[in-house]
């Protein structure tokens, strides 16, 4: 079992698309502002929401007007005492909507057995649509027009105050202040109520129903009249999500991890936390001992009580004293100071990972050994080692590795493992980026189960910037995010995703040369707002100079600059089409005669030539 795709709809900028996910690593590509953040924040929104609970702004923009216009019809039909039908038909296209498509095996039925959709499904594609909706909308209209109307009370007795003042003869010449009361519209109202309100629901897909994706925008199927939600959590037991976000804060005081080993904000994480994290959930002796720790826990034990007696002893003076005083009395309590040693304590303390620095010896000498705290490495490494870690962590706590397996109630392994990473490349250098995206998923699979077959999979989705972190990745696991300008698709700007791997059709001799191409490029075209192509080095080295010195405008733009010979520009059409790329090609015309054969070419002996009239538009 393994995801095959979700189809992500009105959420942000995501207005209706579709995000293939590859069996092992994708990687998310595009410029910034495209729409890779907001689908990593779907993932999370949807998939473990009492981590990230939704906000207003993840309904998509453009549909605030209708959402405004139906709280408007509530208010008009209450003044006009007229009796409306309260239904969720008209908030369907509205709603922020994450479908999540599945493909199972026959012999993995029973767990999946609350989505099957029909009695005669035998396994493949399954679906389930998973929508941030009104939990009652009895309650929605009744509170809201209750707020409403508290706003207006407010403004006639706003009102009826300068009302006051004017018949007072006390005339302010100047206008009244502006009153703006909450709520001025239904959107204003869940500014404020959201969360109230609304709650997050599964259905049921039918995979007969599933279209293609049209012009890159998904085509999601809509629920039936007679569609109900499915009771519970179908996804609990079935998928185990990890991620690690962008935000870091490496060199910062960091918060700590939540139980299940992901980030519980966007404070930073340095690996003392990482280590007494894992040590906590996998090692820790004290938590369902074994015959291993025994020994640990006597030494524990035997270092309290010592502890405990010098204690005593420091303290009898101060609590003679206290005696002196009149305490404690014939019947009081004795007090007495006693100690609680934990095995993690030796970790709770910010030197708890240091770094040996490498000393020459010398002869005749001891050698010192010289540490440094975790603070002072270099924030790649401590970015770098912090990943990994947290990878380690994920793994182990979805493998119940250690105490976990005692800890944690239910005893079944999901099937399923889906590890969002976003922006790895802070801080490390290009080869550190590619080291990582390479190795990341194999230490996710670094465990014995995991090794010996298909029953539990584990699925990695990368978000990156970087031209170094894509150079790494297959051509075919790569989505791009591609920005539509506002009136392209709604009247505001919003993203559709592109799967590269489908952008040459079947493999071809195009696809392996645009392939090796972009890796020996490092996929600067993935990140750009602008191609420029041009022949060879020469015009590589002399136009970002042209433009340094002529073009101010360009020289501030996202503009990537790729050198590319003449004879196989027209390769890249396909892929430049498909990113939506505005592209100038700039080749240089060979010299020839009439006959056209190549000569020498003879001074003043050029013309201007259109790209038009030459060969390079007939090749492209």
């Amino acid at each position: 079992m393994h995801i095959k795709f979700v189809e992500i709809a009105n959420f942000r900028k995501l207005l209706s698309t579709r995000v293939d996910l590859s069996d092992t690593t994708t990687l998310f590509v595009g410029a910034n502002n495209s729409g890779k953040s907001s689908a990593m924040l779907a993932l999370r929104r949807f998939l473990v929401p009492q981590r990230c609970p939704f906000e207003l702004h993840d309904l998509t923009l453009c549909h605030w007007p209708s959402i405004d216009a139906i709280g408007q019809s509530w208010i008009s039909a209450n003044q006009t005492n007229e009796i409306i039908s309260l239904d969720i038909t008209p908030w369907e296209s509205l709603l922020p909507t994450l479908d999540l498509w599945l493909d199972v095996a026959p012999g993995e039925m029973h767990r999946v057995r609350d989505m099957i959709p029909t009695l005669d499904w035998e396994g493949g594609a399954l679906g389930v649509r998973l929508r941030y909706e009104p939990d009652d909308l009895t309650a929605l209209y009744k509170d809201f027009l209750a707020a409403v109307a508290e706003a207006d009370n407010l403004r006639e007795t706003a009102s009826a105050q300068q009302a006051a003042v004017r018949s007072e003869g006390n005339v302010d010449p100047a206008p009244p202040p502006k009153l703006t009361l909450w709520p001025s519209t239904l959107i204003d109202y869940l500014s404020r109520r959201l969360t109230r309100h609304f709650k997050l629901r599964a259905y049921t897909l039918d995979p007969s129903q599933l279209k293609s994706p049209v012009k890159s925008q998904a085509q999601l199927q809509p629920l039936t009249a007679s569609s109900l939600p499915i009771d519970g959590d179908p996804l609990k037991g079935l998928i185990r999500v990890h991620d690690i976000p962008a935000q870091r804060g490496f060199g910062e005081e960091t918060a700590k991890d939540d139980d299940d080993g992901a980030s519980s904000g966007p404070a930073g994480s340095r690996l003392s936390d990482q280590l007494r994290s894992y040590y906590s959930k996998h090692l820790d002796p004290g938590k369902g001992p074994d015959a291993k720790d025994l020994g640990a826990l006597q030494a524990i034990e035997a270092a309290q009580d010592a502890f405990d007696q010098r204690l005593t002893e420091s303290f009898a003076e101060a609590f003679r004293e206290v005696e002196g005083m009149g305490y404690p009395g014939v019947s009081d309590p004795r007090p007495k100071v006693s100690t609680r040693l934990k095995a993690i304590d030796g970790l709770n303390h910010p030197a708890a990972v240091t770094f040996t620095v490498d000393v020459t010896s010398v002869e005749g000498e001891v050698t010192p050994l010289l540490r440094l705290p975790e603070n002072n490495n270099g924030l790649g490494y401590q970015n770098l080692i912090s990943m990994i870690f947290r990878l380690m962590s994920f793994r182990d706590a979805w493998m119940r590795v250690g105490k976990a397996s005692k800890t944690i109630q239910v005893v079944e392994i999901e099937p399923l493992h889906l590890v969002l990473i976003e922006e790895p490349e802070a801080h490390l250098h290009a080869q550190v980026q590619q080291v990582f995206v390479k190795k990341a998923y194999d230490v996710l699979r670094q465990h014995d189960e995991l090794k010996r077959g298909q029953t539990f999979r584990t699925q990695l989705i990368v978000s990156t910037h970087s031209s170094h972190v894509a150079h790494e990745i297959p051509f075919a696991n790569l989505r791009y995010f591609r920005r539509l300008p506002a009136g392209m698709a709604a009247r505001i700007p919003v993203s559709m995703v592109i799967n590269l791997q489908e952008v040459f059709g079947a493999k071809n001799e195009t696809q392996r040369f645009v392939t090796r191409y972009l890796r020996a490029h490092h996929a600067d075209l993935f990140f750009a707002d602008a191609a420029i192509l041009v022949e060879g080095p020469a015009e590589r080295m002399l136009l970002p100079n042209l433009i340094r010195n002529n073009y101010e405008r360009l020289n501030q733009s996202y503009v990537t600059l790729l050198e590319i010979g003449g004879s196989h520009a027209h390769r890249l059409k396909p892929l430049i089409d498909c990113l939506g790329l505005l592209t100038l090609i700039i080749t240089d015309l060979d010299s020839v005669d009439a006959t056209g054969s190549s000569v020498q070419p003879q001074k003043n002996g050029w013309r201007k030539q259109s790209l038009l009239d030459g060969p390079v538009h007939e090749r492209l």
